[in-house]
């Protein structure tokens, strides 16, 4: 996800690089002067097997459309903000372009990005939910990309112990609530040797934002004013219960230590194999990691998500990944066909397998890999329902507000260096500020 913050000297480089790439292949999608389009696709598949789905679809693209050639460029994660924002400016962008959803409330209000409405399949509109659509619209109800993909998290468990510790095994039907993970967490503990979880919170926005959606929360919520509707930000007990959950795990019931709290996702993983963590709530894409790097006789499992007490608590947010067409592609419908075609089912399940993560269209769903049982594929598919695009979707100024607010003051919380009455203040005060000048 971008950031906000000042370009590094690291990312300027890679940005101009891109640059650079791209305008040694004639730019964004040229014509070859025999009637030949060739488009560029920039990408930002990163895994080895996703990688090699995605040109595997270049290549077959390619070799049937004589008319309309597409040409593989490859991004960073990393760098994606910078890369693009530098490309946008310089009049080089790249025709089709992957991406998040977050990352596109910026480009789409700065005019760079083109509204598909009209020229994407009727078919592909009906199957994916239109609460997905969602996520990428806006300014006016223009859709700014196709969410093609989409990652739950996930909890990972050490199936020898919770079996041993005779807890109820919870279903994407029946999960746990969050006040039995609570008790859950407390029986793994073993003082000394073991954490009934760990809290893996090196970026701890995301999480406590769209977790908040299980317990009736939203964090981001819109208002009514003389000027048209307006984001701000609230923090009630609805908003705050997971974050006053995981506070109470760190530094009350100590079932979750507070090393996590610095930790990326992987950096969890050898303590989890160690037997330090029964559980580890994970993105759904880190059960590729579990099963390369679990040694030898290890077993785990893959469980979902807890949820509130409420009725239609049973939801998490997510960011799809996105493909969009530059505002300035000379071949915009052309664009958007191969968008379509990479969104085809079964085009949408194979990326979907590469990632590990899910597609977002019915469809691909049902495809028989993904509904596997082996390594929680089933589980992933089971919760696709219960999925919601961020709150953070479409929030001007959010980016700002994680990174200066949001991110330091969380941060404070989980540390216990601070009240949760203190932790809304900076979320909503602060945060409302800026917010406010986005949307002047």
């Amino acid at each position: 996800m971008r950031r906000f913050r000042a370009r590094t000297a690291a990312s300027a480089l890679l940005a101009t690089a891109l640059l650079a790439s791209l305008t040694s292949c004639s730019g964004g999608g040229d014509g070859n002067g025999d009637g030949t389009v060739t488009l560029d696709y920039y990408s930002l598949a990163w895994q080895k097997e996703s990688v090699a789905a995605n040109k595997r679809l270049v290549a077959r693209w390619n070799k049937t459309h004589p008319k309309v050639k597409v040409r593989y460029v490859q991004g960073s994660w990393d760098t994606v903000h910078d890369q693009l924002l530098t490309s946008f400016e310089g009049g080089e962008a790249p025709d089709i372009i992957h991406d998040d959803a977050s990352d596109l409330t910026d480009f789409a209000y700065g005019g760079y990005l083109a509204d598909l409405r009209g020229l994407l399949p009727e078919k592909l509109r009906a199957d994916i939910p239109q609460r997905t659509w969602d996520s990428v619209t806006m300014n006016g109800g223009k859709v700014y990309g196709v969410p093609f993909s989409q990652e739950p998290r996930v909890i990972v468990a050490n199936k020898k112990l919770l079996e041993k510790s005779g807890v109820r095994i919870p279903t994407a039907a029946k999960p746990w609530t969050w006040d039995e993970f609570e008790k859950v967490s407390r029986d793994l503990t073993v003082k000394g040797k073991r954490f009934g979880t760990v809290w893996t919170m090196k970026e701890p926005v995301k999480q406590s934002v769209n977790l908040s959606l299980s317990t009736g929360g939203e964090i981001f919520t819109e208002k009514r004013t003389d000027d048209g509707p307006k984001n701000e930000v609230r923090f009630d007990r609805r908003d705050s219960a997971v974050s006053e959950l995981i506070n109470r795990q760190v530094n009350k019931d100590r079932t979750a230590p507070r090393s996590g709290l610095g930790m990326a996702g992987s950096d969890a993983l050898p303590g989890f194999f160690a037997g330090k963590y029964a559980t580890v709530p994970l993105n759904y894409s880190f059960r590729q990691q579990v099963k390369q790097q679990a040694p030898d006789g290890f077993e785990w499992t893959v469980l979902p998500m807890p949820r509130g007490d409420g009725p239609g608590q049973n939801a998490q947010g997510v960011v799809p990944q996105t493909l969009s067409v530059s505002e300035e592609s000379a071949h915009k419908r052309a664009a958007a066909k191969f968008i379509a075609y990479m969104s085809e089912p079964t085009h949408m399940a194979e990326l979907a397998k590469g990632d590990w993560i899910l597609p977002t269209g019915r469809e691909a769903l049902e495809d028989p890999a993904l509904n596997r049982t082996k390594d929680g594929w089933r589980v992933g598919v089971d919760t696709a329902k219960t999925l919601r695009p961020s709150p953070t979707l479409g929030v001007r100024g959010y980016a700002e507000w994680s990174d200066k607010i949001a991110t330091p003051a969380f941060q404070r919380y989980y540390n216990g260096d601070t009240s949760r009455a203190g932790l809304a203040r900076s979320l909503t005060h602060d945060g409302n500020l800026i917010l406010d000048r986005y949307q002047r």
